[in-house]
C-alpha cells in the first residue's frame, strides 16, 4: 500500500487554503491513501481552525514563526510519523496547481528518482520581471554546479521526496530549504529529476526575503554552507590558491628588481607577497582539517540516519499496537 502525505507550510494562509486543499485530487493512479498535512507557522489570521474545518488529516502548529525551513522540516518529520511512502511539499498560497501532483509523483512512483522538483518554467510567468528570471536562471545554474543534480528551477516549492530520501535529509539553513536540500541529495548521490508544471495566479507577495538583494545575500550564504560541508577539499584549496596567485605576482616583482637592480626600495612587495602566501598555506591547512570534520560529519549522518529509522519504526509498531487494542 503507498500512501502519499501532501504537506502545506502556512503562515497566514487562512483565505487561500481552501482553494488550495480543493485542487488537491481525491485519487491517483498508483497511489492507496492520500492524505493531508499543514504547518502552521505562528499564524495569527485562523489558519489552523480553517484547517481543521476543512478535514484537514495532520495539523502541526508552531507557537511563533520559525521560518520556512523549520516548517519543512517540521513538516518532513510528521510525515514521516504518519507513515508517509511519499511526501509532496506545496505552498499555502496556492501557487501550484494541486491537479500537477500525479505528474510531480510518477517518477518516484516508478522508482526512477527518489526526488522529483517541479520545474515552474520560470521564463513563461508572466509576473516574473526580466531581473527575476535572470536571477532563477544564474542561481538555477550555479546550484546545478554546487549540487551535481540538474533541476532548471532550483528553488521551486513544488517537490515529492520518498520515505528514504526524506530520511536522509537534514536541513540546518533557517531561511529556505530549496537550495541546501539540493546540495545535500546530490552529494548523497539521490536521484534527483524534474518536470515541468505551470502555475497558478499570483495571490501575494513573497514573504520569503524582502527584496532580491535580500533573497541573493541569503541564497549565496546558504549555498556557501551547504557546499562547504561537504566539499571542503574544493572550497579551501581554492581559496588557498587564489592567495597563492596573488601571492606570486609581488614575489615575482621583489625578484625581478632584485636580479636587475639589487631590489632596493622593493622590500614591501616581498612582505606583501609573503603574507599571501602564509594565507594560502593557511588555507591548505584549513582544508585538511575541515575534510577531516567532514568524515566524521559523514559517519554521524549514518548513525543519524540508522537512529531514525529506528526510532521510525518504533513509532510506527507503537501506532499498530494502540490500533489492535
Amino acid at each position: 500500500m503507498t500512501k502519499l502525505i501532501i504537506q502545506i507550510p502556512c503562515l497566514n494562509e487562512a483565505a487561500t487554503l481552501p482553494e488550495v486543499i480543493a485542487g488537491i485530487p481525491t485519487e491517483i493512479e498508483g497511489v492507496d491513501v492520500i492524505e493531508t498535512l499543514i504547518v502552521d507557522d505562528g499564524s495569527t489570521d485562523g489558519t489552523s481552525e480553517v484547517a481543521k474545518s476543512l478535514g484537514i488529516n495532520h495539523i502541526v502548529q508552531h507557537s511563533t514563526n520559525r521560518g520556512l525551513a523549520k516548517s519543512f522540516a517540521a513538516g518532513i518529520e510528521q510525515c514521516l510519523k504518519s507513515d508517509a511512502d511519499i511526501i509532496v511539499n506545496m505552498d499555502g498560497d496556492n501557487q501550484y496547481p494541486g491537479d500537477q501532483i500525479p505528474a510531480l509523483i510518477a517518477p518516484l512512483l516508478s522508482n526512477s528518482a527518489d526526488v522529483c522538483v517541479g520545474n515552474r518554467q520560470t521564463d513563461k510567468i508572466k509576473h516574473f520581471s526580466a531581473k527575476k528570471k535572470l536571477l532563477q536562471r544564474i542561481g538555477s545554474k550555479v546550484v546545478r554546479y554546487l549540487s551535481g543534480v540538474d533541476v532548471p528551477d532550483a528553488v521551486s516549492g513544488f517537490r515529492a521526496i520518498k520515505r528514504d530520501a526524506a530520511l536522509h535529509l537534514s536541513i540546518l539553513t533557517e531561511f529556505s530549504y530549496t537550495i541546501e536540500m539540493l546540495i545535500q541529495a546530490g552529494n548523497l548521490n539521490l536521484r534527483v529529476t524534474h518536470v515541468p508544471i505551470t502555475t497558478n495566479a499570483k495571490t501575494r507577495e513573497s514573504r520569503l526575503f524582502k527584496s532580491n538583494i535580500h533573497f541573493i545575500s541569503k541564497a549565496i550564504s546558504t549555498m556557501l554552507r551547504s557546499y562547504m560541508m561537504y566539499k571542503p577539499i574544493a572550497t579551501f584549496c581554492s581559496i588557498g590558491s587564489l592567495f597563492f596567485l596573488m601571492g606570486a605576482i609581488p614575489i615575482s616583482r621583489f625578484l625581478y628588481f632584485f636580479f636587475t637592480s639589487g631590489g632596493e626600495g622593493h622590500v614591501q612587495s616581498l612582505v606583501l607577497g609573503s603574507m599571501l602566501v602564509i594565507l594560502g598555506v593557511m588555507c591548505i591547512l584549513l582544508a585538511m582539517v575541515a575534510d577531516m570534520i567532514a568524515k566524521n560529519r559523514m559517519l554521524l549522518h549514518e548513525l543519524i540516519l540508522r537512529s531514525r529509522r529506528r526510532e521510525l519504526e518504533l513509532h510506527l509498531d507503537s501506532n499498530i499496537k494502540n490500533k489492535i487494542q
